[in-house]
């Protein structure tokens, strides 16, 4: 961890964390928002191929776009992230990593996502959105961790809607979400042409329920979907799976 008195990047209680990737780091506010193991998990997840197109929904600090940089071949990788403090940071981590030149951060609403960049533009759409149906529980609802985590300024649909008009004919969309919303979310995504292809649900212990779920679907695809092998995290207190290893590339 890297503090603002090492780093002229830095603002005042941000840090940089190091991302276990190609000596990649990231800035980010402990104070505002750190990005999680779904994030992660959801690079891992996603597939692209050399040359594709990339664009991240709600990029938030970057880190989707950083982490498939350093573990793809894409051609280009765009983060759209309406909070323009987390849009900073994310420019800066681009910055700090020297990927200016693959990566660019455009600050934007998901609910006009269409609008912003060209139809049917990309080979792949990844999303981390927030989970939570509206403000219960929330006592700042501007708080950035709040629009993170609760739909304050988009709502699932948004999310589907706008993927499947920027994705090309063909093209992937990659979401981790809450499995308790999987009807809701196979139900857009056949509404707005996204057939569901690959699912894969994520575990914390092996006899425990499920508490995440990775998604890929397909614009324009065939009906048939494929459930992957459950993903375990740990195998004892803090003790991660060997392919939670993998994921993080410890």
């Amino acid at each position: 961890m890297t503090t603002n008195e090492d780093c002229p990047l830095l603002k005042e209680k941000e840090r940089i964390d190091d991302l276990q990737r190609n000596g990649y780091r990231i800035i980010q506010n402990p104070e505002k928002f750190c990005f999680g193991m779904d994030a992660v998990l959801l690079s891992g997840f996603a597939k692209v191929k050399e040359g594709d197109k990339v664009l991240d929904l709600g990029t938030g600090t970057g880190i989707i776009p950083i982490l498939l940089e350093a573990k793809t071949k894409a051609a280009a990788l765009t983060g759209l992230e309406i909070q323009p403090e987390s849009a900073d940071m994310a420019r800066r981590s681009v910055m700090l990593n020297k990927l200016t030149h693959k990566i660019e951060i455009v600050e934007g609403d998901i609910k006009e996502a269409a609008k912003i960049f060209p139809a049917a533009s990309f080979d792949v759409v990844t999303c981390n959105p927030p989970y939570m149906i509206g403000q219960h529980g929330i006592t700042n609802p501007d708080a950035p961790k709040a629009i993170a985590r609760h739909e304050i300024l988009c709502t699932l649909e948004d999310v589907v809607k706008n993927a499947s008009a920027l994705l090309k004919p063909g093209g992937h969309f990659f979401m981790v979400h809450r499995p308790f919303r999987m009807a809701e979310i196979f139900v857009l995504m056949s509404q707005y042409k996204v057939e569901p292809k690959r699912m894969r649900l994520v575990y914390p212990y092996v006899d425990k329920e499920p508490n995440m779920v990775l998604i890929e679907g397909c614009r324009g695809g065939k009906p048939r979907m494929t459930v992957e092998k459950p993903l375990i995290v740990y195998k004892a207190p803090n003790v991660y799976t060997d392919e939670i290893y993998d994921v993080y590339g410890y």
